[in-house]
């Protein structure tokens, strides 16, 4: 005989006074049939629900994914946006869990409801964060809004479970409790794996929440009507049947739909001139206008790249350090060719090696009409070489895959490292090292700014090199320039700071940093054999030294590996 548990007592929504069928039900006696004999043996039942468990922790645990990886991509520092949804998220859980003391004696109609209300919430989650983003630019709240809703129905689920399970299970108490959180936590690790090398590689991340949704609805609905069918009243029967519908029907007209969704977001967020949009491995990177119109490169939801006024970045980041031997030059960052192109405009240029994650970006940096015409066909010149790797990694010696000039053929797998190119055990070194990277305060790229990678960049540089340091908007985040400048001085380099300022029609300004190991800083000043210039001269280069000095800010701390400071 089915071992009796000490269950909540029943109440509307359960057929007889006795409680569940599996609970009240009887086994086969020795002389024959019991009454009431329920669609499965007990450790069937118990198996079923177990995997219903397990089915709901990897659809939790993506929900969470998801709003911490869109969130960070919308908002950035994902480091402050993961911490966010997961603090808010655990406390929700355990409001839930007590919310969830309510509805114990309605436990199998309560959790086919709580689990389609969170494949609703939950699948549909990405796709609004998404719409606020495009349409109203402020994401924040609902961020917070959805962490909490989606945490709140997931702590209410192991209570109900729970109660569920000792309707059939011939186990102690403290032996469900064992098997639940093991189902449980093996359910979180698929989830937590699916999503990155899965899901979003394949679906994307507002198709892989709605699907991830409709496989909830279908895991609860299907456990409560299947296993605990018989013991719910005609009503609650309708009730979750309709409402499962209606849930499944909602996330499949959004997964038709996602399409025409994100492309009316994009013409939103981008204007109407997007001619590419592709995500990659890395980033999400959007080209718009061009065709007789001014071109512009976003990366991740941020402007890169204007063509109204992007020389006067590339101008003020290549040309100082361009002053003394420059016959080999290493870029790193800079995929999309730009800071190539300038280096390229001096003919005693021997070697350019551009060292850029993102091999997608690469591609369109030689195949795009538009960003190809803009860089000069970089990329297109034999003395070019671009490397996708990991920049930290390259200058440690690491491998990437190494393309020449788009005429000699594709990208292959190769010795990659500074050693077969410069540094240790290379040519010499590099008389110039340009960074284009993203902008520090980026939590990604914080390990690009740091005393380490310094460190490792001087290893590459010939005597008498140059570093040319791209660190951020000295207007919008000082704080954040100057701890670029601390931690180059605190990696062994001389530094002299200087910016540069946008066109009106962004209204921008960028900060450098020059430097070079020795006893004094390099001189701040343009090349003797210097091209013509559209915007970068001599009195703007002082200028911008000047203003620079006169904004320095004095005791800030070097940023490292395991203590960064920007943000």
């Amino acid at each position: 005989m089915i071992e009796q548990q000490s269950v909540p007592p029943p109440c509307r929504g359960l057929r007889g006074s006795r409680g569940a069928r599996f609970r009240a039900g009887r086994t086969r006696s020795r002389g024959g049939r019991g009454e009431g004999r329920p669609p499965l043996r007990a450790d069937a039942g118990r198996f079923l629900i177990l995997a219903v468990v397990f089915i709901c922790a990897a659809c939790g645990l993506v929900y969470e994914l998801e709003l911490v990886a869109l969130a960070s991509y919308l908002l950035g520092d994902s480091v402050t946006q993961a911490s966010v949804v997961l603090s808010v998220m655990v406390f929700a859980m355990g409001v839930g869990s007590l919310l969830a003391k309510r509805l114990r004696c309605r436990a199998a109609v309560g959790f086919g409801l709580l689990e389609a209300s969170l494949a609703l919430l939950g699948g549909c989650s990405a796709l609004v964060l998404y719409a606020a983003y495009a349409w109203l630019g402020e994401t924040r709240y609902a961020l917070v809004g959805f962490s909490l809703g989606v945490g709140i129905l997931i702590g209410a689920e192991i209570p109900l479970l729970m109660t569920l399970i000792q309707r059939v299970s011939r186990q102690d108490a403290e032996g469900t409790v064992a098997d639940l959180f093991a189902a449980d936590y093996v359910g979180a690790l698929v989830g937590g794996l699916a999503f990155p090398f899965l899901l979003l590689p394949w679906l994307g991340q507002l198709t892989s929440a709605l699907l991830t949704g409709a496989v909830n609805a279908v895991a609860g609905g299907a456990l409560v009507l299947w296993l605990f069918g018989r013991d719910l009243t005609r009503r609650s029967r309708r009730l979750l049947i309709v409402v499962n519908a209606v849930v499944l029907a909602l996330l499949a007209t959004a997964t038709v739909l996602v399409g025409d969704f994100e492309r009316a977001a994009r013409r939103a967020v981008y204007g109407e001139g997007v001619r590419v949009a592709v995500r990659t491995d890395v980033q999400e990177i959007v080209l718009a206008g061009g065709r007789g119109g001014p071109f512009d490169l976003y990366l991740d939801g941020r402007l890169r790249v204007s063509g109204r006024d992007e020389f006067r970045y590339h101008e003020a980041l290549v040309h100082p350090a361009m002053r003394g031997p420059h016959a080999r030059v290493l870029i790193l960052g800079g995929g999309d060719g730009l800071a190539a192109r300038e280096v390229l405009r001096y003919g005693d240029v021997r070697e350019v090696t551009v060292v850029e994650l993102d091999a997608e970006l690469i591609r369109l940096a030689r195949t795009d009409p538009a960003l190809s015409a803009l860089n000069g066909h970089a990329y297109g010149d034999p003395r070019v070489r671009a490397v996708s790797a990991d920049a930290f990694t390259w200058l440690r010696g690491g491998r990437g895959r190494v393309s020449g000039p788009s005429g000699a053929g594709g990208a292959g797998d190769a010795r990659a490292g500074p050693g077969a190119g410069g540094g240790p055990g290379g040519r010499g070194g590099f008389d110039v090292v340009i960074s284009d990277l993203p902008n520090p305060e980026i939590t990604d790229s914080t390990k690009l700014y740091s005393e380490e990678f310094y460190g490792l960049a001087t290893r590459v540089l010939a005597p008498g090199g140059r570093l040319a340091v791209h660190a951020g908007s000295p207007s919008a985040k000082p704080r954040t320039y100057w701890t670029v400048d601390t931690t180059l001085r605190a990696a062994g380099f001389r530094t002299s700071p200087y910016r540069a300022v946008g066109g009106p029609a962004t209204a921008r300004d960028w900060g450098f940093d020059l430097a070079r190991l020795g006893p004094r800083p390099p001189p701040l000043a343009l090349p003797a054999d210097v091209p013509r210039l559209r915007s970068l001269g001599p009195s703007s280069l002082a200028a911008g030294a000047r203003e620079m000095e006169r904004r320095r800010l004095a005791g800030l701390t070097a940023s490292t590996l395991v203590r960064p400071r920007y943000g």
